[in-house]
């Protein structure tokens, strides 16, 4: 009679099944459709005559903030602080090494219409894949050196890079778009050759610019969701928001601050003085959290924060976790608007293992969105499930990529097709009445 396999050996066997599931799911993606003929060679022409028509916008294309005309920029800027020229001047003085901004300002009737943010990225091969991983790659993949054109900010996530006049037609402004992205890819061409042009990020459910970027050779795909929490116009303190939650939730989110004092662990806020004092503190913290991730196409400089606290001053809020006047932590909220991003946070792990340093700096920033007068805290991709327990819910996020040399498009679409991610799970920790408003 076959022995019963142990735990080990059955959480092995459901990890396999696992990524079988995934693989199976990845090749039904790419079982070719059987489409319309005629309509096929008539989608082919719209293809190829919308990348090769101009918009009919006009454009002033810029390497800084500064040389274009701030008065323009600020009337479609104020839709996020992300576009803000404070903020742009401290992403240019402490951008990541590998990060050069460009700016787009398109013009309709000699008014904006459309503002845009890029980044010329530089990508190695050690920030696509966790340090140490696998030693047999590490020499293919140091020898690895490209450029990449993105529209959009890989220092944050969700619709924040782009701004648009909200009488004139999206699509033409998508067209827009993607004749900023040519032509600024273009004008850098003696710097290097961008093979791929990115647009990140756009709700996944606006068909509309899926369908414009599709017209000028870009595929979509999904990506992981940005946890929202939806602020009650009741939480005035973060325990109107405790006592939203059901009995067991509020219990748990409790005990996490219980525990971290118990552990002699304490939370206070400082400011953009101290930020700078305790730079490289804060930095070590982060980079605990960074380097864990296997993609790493921007890392932050130690002077970002502190300059952003500083340039921000009421909109900006960062919380650290101190044991015995050491740091261990820290976690950063920024005010956008009607939204409290979550923004950049750090821990070490070795504290971490004997108090929940995380999961209560990740508490804490509901008592910071309230504090910022914000209606939604926006907690981006990662940590799904804690997310999801805090009473968040997704809101999908898509990006869209296209590469310089067309045929290789179609490797493009098959990897797009065949990229997947985590799906949040469900969680009600909200009482009844509560749940029915959020």
């Amino acid at each position: 009679m076959p022995s019963t396999p142990d735990a080990s050996t059955k959480q092995r066997l459901r990890g396999a099944l696992s990524r079988l599931k995934r693989t199976g799911a990845a090749l039904k993606k790419l079982k070719a459709p059987n489409p319309d003929p005629v309509k096929a060679v008539k989608t082919l022409r719209q293809r190829h005559k919308a990348r090769r028509t101009a918009s009919g916008l006009q454009f002033a294309l810029a390497d800084r903030i500064d040389f274009l005309n701030p008065t323009h920029w600020d009337s479609l800027a104020s839709q996020t602080v992300f576009l803000s020229r404070d903020y742009l001047r401290v992403l240019e003085q402490h951008a990541p090494d590998n990060i050069e901004p460009r700016y787009a300002m398109a013009y309709a009737d000699d008014r904006p219409v459309a503002i845009m943010l890029f980044q010329r990225v530089a990508v190695s091969g050690d920030r696509l894949r966790k340090p140490g991983s696998r030693r047999l790659l590490d020499k293919p993949m140091a020898g690895l050196q490209e450029h990449m054109l993105v529209c959009g900010n890989l220092l944050v996530w969700g619709a924040r890079s782009v701004a648009f006049a909200p009488d004139v037609d999206p699509a033409l402004l998508w067209q827009g778009v993607g004749e900023a992205t040519y032509r600024l890819r273009r004008a850098d061409k003696l710097l290097g050759e961008s093979d791929v042009a990115m647009i990140k990020d756009f709700a996944a459910s606006q068909t509309v610019v899926k369908d414009s970027l599709r017209l000028l050779g870009y595929r979509s795909l999904e990506t992981e969701p940005d946890m929202v929490l939806t602020l009650q116009p009741g939480w005035l303190r973060y325990d109107d928001y405790l006592a939203s939650l059901t009995s067991s939730y509020r219990s748990g989110a409790k005990k996490l601050f219980k525990d971290c004092e118990s552990a002699g662990v304490t939370l206070r806020v400082i400011d953009a003085a101290e930020m700078a004092a305790r730079q490289d503190e804060i930095h070590a913290l982060y980079e605990q959290v960074h380097h864990g991730q296997g993609l790493r196409l921007a890392t932050l400089m130690p002077s970002y924060l502190p300059a952003l606290a500083g340039a921000l001053d009421t909109r900006f809020i960062c919380r650290i976790a101190e044991r015995e006047g050491r740091m261990v932590g820290f976690v950063t909220s920024v005010g956008d608007g009607e939204t409290a991003v979550g923004y950049y946070i750090g821990y070490d792990r070795e504290t971490n293992a004997d108090a929940p340093i995380y999961l209560t700096l990740l508490q804490s920033t509901v008592q910071d969105a309230i504090a910022l007068g914000a209606k939604r805290l926006s907690l981006g991709r990662t940590a799904l499930e804690p997310k999801a327990k805090m009473g968040c819910k997704p809101e999908p996020l898509a990006c869209a990529v296209r590469h310089r040399v067309s045929a290789l498009n179609f490797l493009v679409s098959a990897l797009t097709k065949t990229a997947s991610h985590d799906e949040p799970p469900e969680r009600s920790p909200f009482k009844k009445e509560k749940a029915a408003e959020v």
